[in-house]
């Protein structure tokens, strides 16, 4: 099924000039780029990105206690608390620098996309995988410097994260419908 996701190369795939590297891992695996641009994200952006969804709010709050208590450590907010420490850190750090947003597309892109980008903390992704490969950072690191792990790129979780994410960051008349000369050989 041909699906839209949302990739979002942050301010320290930019800074350290990663940006072609992660365009073509995803080229390279038959996505095609339908639209693309370098953006200073403002608090309004990264708020509406990083909305204040209380189920989020939860779900980080709740990872990041579980976490904690394998280690031994006590956490005392409330994982609302927590999760709006960690949206807070990531809107600072989304709007620390230029992103480039891009809409990909492809057979089953969301899931594609995914796979590519590995798990959220470089340190224990997929040394194939774009965080893998270009990151070293660990929720340990965030934590003791007070900030999200730095892992290169944002991609949508979901259909519906991917529909909301699209609409965020581009006008639909910054899509572009077009076919790749090799399309015929990716499908």
């Amino acid at each position: 099924m041909i699906e839209r996701t949302l990739v979002l190369i942050k301010p320290e795939g930019v800074y350290r000039a990663l940006i072609g590297k992660v365009i073509t891992t995803f080229e390279d695996a038959g996505l095609k780029i339908v639209g693309i641009k370098m953006v200073r994200p403002d608090k309004d952006l990264a708020g509406k990105h990083y909305a204040a969804d209380e189920e989020w709010l939860t779900s980080v709050g709740r990872k990041t206690k579980e976490s904690a208590q394998k280690k031994g450590i006590e956490i005392k907010e409330s994982e609302i608390e927590i999760g709006n420490r960690v949206r807070n850190m990531l809107l600072a750090h989304l709007t620390s620098g230029p992103v480039i947003a891009i809409a990909l597309e492809g057979n089953e892109a969301i899931y594609v996309v995914r796979k590519l980008t590995g798990g959220t903390e470089p340190r224990s992704a997929d040394p194939s995988s774009i965080r893998g490969r270009y990151g070293l950072d660990s929720y340990e690191m965030g934590d003791l410097k007070g900030r999200p792990v730095r892992n290169v790129v944002h991609a949508s979780e979901d259909a519906k994260a991917a529909k909301k994410e699209l609409s965020l960051w581009f006008k639909d008349s910054e899509l572009v419908d077009y076919h790749r000369a090799d399309e015929e050989h990716i499908y």
